[in-house]
């Protein structure tokens, strides 16, 4: 069942999603928000756009044009809807096809920034696969691999652009030696809390297109306090910045 809901709360926005597929959480609005962005970025990629929150939160805080890709007709419906509803049309572009097909429509070294909310799991014969086909593909990696999706990067970044990513940390040497094996030289890292002395569960790596060496290791978020409310720090981030 489709329903309109507030995009926390940026500029009013409303984001259309349907209570049967995956919506969106805390991770596609903490990814918008730790990206390095500049005034000279033109052109923004984001690889798996879903419903394309990433791409509406991008809006408030860039003047470059965005574009999302989306490979699940049904979800790509809801991400124009909210583009529509929200009079969107003109700054962000989404493509309904496969990211592997992406030369078909830009050329190679074509964005400054590209980003990407992943699936996170691997797909073998032990994975807890779940019988919605909708989610499936938007939690384990089915339709695409994480190596997949750096290579894309590579290909359409131009040099020096930046590409970032929220994973699970469980990945993260992978994502590291991934990311450098496509000359994707990680620039700084974020990790992610649920509770305060608690393990990490998610961060968030930023890289440079042949970028030389340079690591900055960011403050953590904590993102609950232990009543599981939000830190104010995260209702910070939920907030417009207009």
């Amino acid at each position: 069942m489709r329903v309109i809901n507030d995009l926390l709360n940026y500029n009013g926005m409303k984001i259309v999603q349907d209570n049967n597929y995956f919506s969106f959480s805390l991770d596609s609005v903490l990814l918008p928000n730790f990206v390095t962005l500049t005034k000279k970025d033109k052109k923004i990629l984001d690889l798996g756009t879903g419903n394309a929150p990433i791409p509406m939160i991008l809006s408030t805080l860039t003047d470059a044009k965005i574009y999302g890709v989306e490979i699940q007709k049904d979800v790509y419906d809801m991400a124009i809807e909210s583009l529509t509803l929200n009079k969107l049309t003109d700054k962000i572009t989404i493509i309904n096809d496969d990211m592997k097909k992406l030369d078909n429509y830009f050329p190679l070294n074509s964005f400054d920034v590209i980003l990407s909310n992943p699936p996170y799991f691997k797909l073998d014969e032990n994975s807890n696969i779940n019988e919605d086909p909708h989610k499936t593909i938007a939690r384990h990696e089915k339709k695409i691999r994480l190596e997949e999706i750096v290579e894309i990067a590579k290909k359409f970044l131009n040099n020096n652009g930046t590409f970032a990513m929220v994973h699970r940390t469980d990945r993260l040497i992978e994502i590291i030696e991934i990311m450098r094996k496509n000359n994707i030289e990680p620039k700084k890292i974020q990790l992610i809390y649920p509770k305060k002395n608690t393990e990490s569960n998610m961060v968030l790596i930023e890289g440079r297109k042949n970028g030389n060496p340079g690591l900055k290791i960011l403050q953590p978020i904590i993102v609950h306090n232990e009543d599981g409310t939000y830190k104010d720090e995260i209702k910070k981030i939920f907030s417009s910045k207009e």
